[in-house]
């Protein structure tokens, strides 16, 4: 893959890392309040603290997927891009369409500068 590819691969991982931050670590914060346009008495609610922080540690599982294909197996890259977009359609499509931009933006643009590479 080219470097430019490989650039934006990183910048998916590290946004699928600072969800994870947000979800897992600053879980009740004003910060994560805003994100996701939630009261922080909301994710203040035990059921929804806990899955927002398993929410959170799948997201930096992506991260890691990510990493690993670009250090070991490339060939994971496209596969995990292709699922973090289709996630992002999904969320656009029953929570708010700027999931699409927000989330699936940068991998669209990862996986498609990685097939091109």
């Amino acid at each position: 893959m080219s470097i430019l590819a490989n650039s934006f691969v990183v910048l998916v991982a590290l946004e699928c890392f600072y969800i994870m931050y947000l979800e897992t670590i600053i879980t009740n914060s004003e910060k994560t309040s805003k994100v996701f346009g939630m009261s922080q008495e909301e994710l203040s609610q035990k059921s929804l603290n806990t899955l927002f922080k398993n929410q959170g540690v799948y997201n930096g599982l992506l991260g890691v997927g990510l990493l690993y294909g670009l250090l070991f197996n490339a060939s994971l890259v496209p596969a995990i891009l292709i699922y973090i977009i289709s996630v992002a359609a999904y969320g656009a499509m029953t929570s708010s369409p700027k999931i699409i931009l927000t989330q699936g933006g940068p991998a669209i643009l990862a996986l498609l500068l990685t097939i091109l590479a």
